[in-house]
């Protein structure tokens, strides 16, 4: 094979295909489950400090050392056979034993996940279950007897599923040693790999669920604070029909409405986003199970549309209204806008018809000042056509008052239409003399 010619990621995506394969379990066997997510910006986390987690738990035990280039890992822990995962947000481990311990659920069945470590996880605990994988009775009925001990029966949900291959139960609880408890219940003869692969999915199906109502409590946050802005931008909106509100007032309390709406989105954006997809999942999970009623027993899905999908709804309704609220407060921010780009128009308006009126008034003046104007010139021009004319005058034998007297009216016409040539050019665009 010339690797020349193959894409640099083609082998790495390939192999992303086998990165996660379900554990092989033979019933009867018991399977703790923990996941780990920081409390904030888990996305963002530190992976170093994951895999030094995963590291002491390896050497405590003596398995093979991670690579720090892998995000699983699956090895043989003494008795347990452990499988270690790294997604977006939160790590998970599951450590697998044959057998089931003496007492049903018994913590010590845990105890490959010391408390200490627990408590030094860089993370919190966001999910913990514990499932047990025994053999189907032959008569189901004496399966739903002792499981009827284990969990609480309002909450209960017991199904066949993979076409009744297996008997699912569990009630969703914690229980007080602080473990999510689900029984399983195979028929003989059903293979390690397809046992394997329903266990992985229920905790899948947990940890997705856990991840995903996390937006819950952020919906509810999202709701007080919506809470205190809708008033606000309601009584903004109103004071919009009121013309005595400055309208540049009202654009500056909308704009910190919107500031702060915008800030919530931003806020809130990722997680709204992470549990749709992570509630995607779950039911995807949930569909893998092609669960059946078993006898009498509340479904999966019974218990999820009254107890998990009004936390779904909740989160979907506080994101609506957030976006709801924006698109509001933009709407709001345009027809404002425009109020002020109106009234700043009449306010041109105005400044235009006051400054066309001083432009009248000034060419009234400037006519006035012209004709005063030609009355200077023409008495200064006169004096000096007088002195000039003088002497001429006194040989000519004629009266210097009669040569003033006729020089005023010519002279006058000649300043005036001397003044009207300077201001023709001055007023003519064509004119290249200036």
């Amino acid at each position: 094979m010339n690797l020349a010619t193959e894409h640099p990621l083609r082998y790495a995506l390939v192999n992303e295909l086998h990165a996660r394969p379900s554990p092989r379990i033979i019933a009867p066997a018991t399977a703790v489950f923990v996941a780990f997510k920081e409390p904030r910006d888990a996305a963002n986390r530190d992976r170093g400090h994951d895999l030094a987690h995963l590291g002491e738990l390896v050497s405590r035990h003596g398995g093979p050392r991670p690579d720090p280039e892998d995000s699983h890992y699956q090895g043989q822990l003494g008795r347990h056979e452990l499988k270690w995962e790294s997604h977006t947000e939160f790590v998970t481990y599951m450590a697998m034993t044959p057998g089931l311990p003496i007492r049903p659920f018994d913590p010590s069945a845990a105890a490959i996940f010391p408390d200490a470590w627990q408590h030094a996880a860089p993370g919190k605990r966001v999910a913990a279950v514990m499932i047990q994988v025994d053999l189907l009775p032959d008569d189901p009925a004496e399966a739903l007897a002792r499981i009827d001990g284990w969990f609480a029966r309002d909450s209960l949900a017991a199904i066949w599923v993979l076409d009744e291959t297996a008997m699912v139960a569990g009630d969703f609880r914690i229980d007080a040693d602080g473990w999510m408890r689900f029984a399983i219940f195979v028929r003989p003869g059903t293979s390690e790999g397809r046992v394997g692969r329903l266990v992985h999915r229920l905790v899948e199906l947990e940890t997705y669920r856990a991840m995903s109502m996390l937006g819950l409590g952020r919906a509810r946050g999202l709701g007080n604070r919506l809470n205190e802005l809708e008033p606000r931008l309601t009584a903004i909106l109103e004071s919009m029909t009121d013309d005595a509100q400055p309208a540049e007032q009202l654009l500056h309390d909308l704009l910190a409405v919107s500031t702060e709406l915008e800030a919530q989105a931003v806020l809130h954006s990722f997680r709204f986003g992470a549990t749709s997809a992570y509630e995607a999942i779950v039911h995807d999970r949930i569909a893998a199970l092609r669960e059946t009623r078993f006898l009498d027993r509340q479904m999966l899905t019974e218990f999820m549309r009254r107890r998990y999908q009004p936390a779904m709804r909740t989160a979907k309704s506080a994101e609506r209204r957030l976006a709801t609220m924006l698109e509001r407060t933009a709407r709001a921010a345009e027809l404002l806008r425009t109020r002020v780009d109106v009234e700043r128009s009449a306010q041109n308006q105005k400044i235009m018809h006051r400054m066309d009126r001083r432009a009248d008034m000034q060419l009234r003046l400037q006519h006035t000042v012209e004709g005063l104007s030609v009355v200077a010139i023409s008495y200064y021009a006169v004096g000096l056509l007088g002195y000039a004319l003088a002497p001429l005058a006194g040989r000519a034998g004629l009266d210097k008052t009669l040569v003033v007297a006729v020089l005023t009216p010519l002279t006058v016409l000649g300043v005036w239409w001397a003044m009207r040539r300077v201001r023709a050019q001055f007023h003519d665009p064509g004119s290249d003399d200036l």
